[in-house]
């Protein structure tokens, strides 16, 4: 029997994977000090790359001795290339259990040709790092984005590897604790868990991986925007805020805006406990009905930010159309937008729970997710 609609709906409906909701209280004045119409090369320009660069230091605690740069294609520009510029100097690893880790292990195989082992979990599941040889070069994402499912820790990851440690982590980094010490090449784009606008990524690199690149010269050509070295010797300029091409000094602007409002809320501990109790709404809200599960089977390995739930009612002829006819029933009563399961992945809801969403809007889309649900069971026993 269809139940009665919430009185109540969400403050801010936007629960998307990305893009992601912006920072709370966000307005577009925030931007009106953007360097707009300025070159990226003018001291204002360089001074507020430098600062973006800075402030992702200081708020994720980055080591003094990595560098970071912003460059060009969001996460997936960063991603590409580190593993155009550094892989195929040893034998690689490729771990995927989602969407887009798969995607890196077709570039490495199929497009780099690069020997190497590819090792899968299927959705909610996690390939076991413990199996993994990390005298390889190990390429993973630390948050399936696609999946809800995340790497626990790093414990696995030995301190004296003789390979790199490439570590995709755009829906992980400010909503949970990396080990920067295991990793040797971070990436993430601005518009997950800060909310900031697309088309720019961050590239993190260890002393480690800046030796892989001032020892190591690829097969194959680079195109000009994967070129980190010039005379053999790493770029700094790309890590001072030269960016290789020019940026989006607007995009700019609202990083910075969106790092101001991080440390208005107590930095990465305060971040990561925003992403926890919106996570921690969804699993209470599980626990008590029957009919819904998360996507990763193990409670241990669920992400914080991109959580993933699946249908498990027996009624239910075709999940696939019955997800999508939930969604769309959220989206149509302006409950929640952009909350169904990415294409690839198994039917269901993936809400984004990430540092920028109110655990208020969480508590009160979870009445509307049970209306929906009832709605459609509803239909579908009418329709047959």
């Amino acid at each position: 029997m269809a139940i009665a609609q919430p009185a109540s709906r969400p403050v801010n409906p936007r629960f998307s994977s990305g893009p992601c909701a912006k920072p709370p209280a966000f307005t577009l004045d925030k931007l009106s000090g953007a360097a707009l119409g300025r070159s990226h090369r003018a001291a204002i320009g360089k001074a507020k790359l430098k600062a973006a660069i800075d402030e992702t230091r200081e708020i994720l605690g980055i080591p003094a001795d990595y560098r970071i740069g912003i460059v060009p294609a969001s996460d997936t520009g960063a991603v590409e290339m580190a593993m155009w510029s550094m892989l195929g100097a040893r034998k690689a690893t490729m771990l995927a259990w989602e969407s887009f880790g798969a995607g890196w292990v077709t570039d490495v195989v199929k497009q780099l040709k690069i020997d190497a082992e590819v090792k899968e979990a299927g959705y909610g599941e996690i390939v076991d790092f413990a199996e993994v040889d990390f005298d390889t070069d190990v390429v993973f994402t630390w948050n399936g984005t696609t999946s809800g499912v995340r790497v626990p820790n790093g414990d696995a990851i030995p301190a004296d590897r003789a390979g790199l440690t490439i570590c995709d982590a755009t829906s992980a980094a400010f909503a949970m604790d990396l080990p920067w010490d295991k990793l040797d090449v971070v990436t993430f784009s601005w518009q997950k868990v800060l909310g900031g606008e697309a088309a720019h990524g961050m590239l993190i690199l260890s002393p480690r991986a800046v030796e892989r690149l001032e020892s190591y010269t690829p097969a194959w050509p680079l195109p000009k925007l994967f070129r980190m070295t010039k005379g053999g010797k790493l770029n700094e300029g790309i890590f001072k805020g030269e960016t290789i091409n020019t940026p989006s000094m607007l995009a700019v602007e609202d990083y910075l805006v969106a790092l101001d409002w991080a440390r208005s809320v107590g930095g990465l501990k305060g971040l990561i406990a925003r992403a926890d109790a919106n996570t921690a709404a969804v699993s209470a809200f599980v626990e008590t009905h029957d009919w819904i599960d998360f996507l990763a089977s193990d409670p241990a390995t669920r992400s914080n930010t991109s959580v993933c739930v699946k249908f498990t009612d027996a009624r239910i002829k075709d999940g696939a159309a019955f997800a999508k006819a939930v969604a769309k029933r959220l989206e149509a009563e302006n409950a929640a937008l952009d909350v169904g399961a990415y294409r690839d992945a198994p039917p269901g809801l993936r809400i984004w729970c990430g540092s920028t969403v109110e655990t208020a809007d969480v508590e009160a889309l979870l009445p509307w997710i049970e209306w929906a649900f009832e709605a459609e069971i509803a239909a579908q026993t009418e329709a047959a």
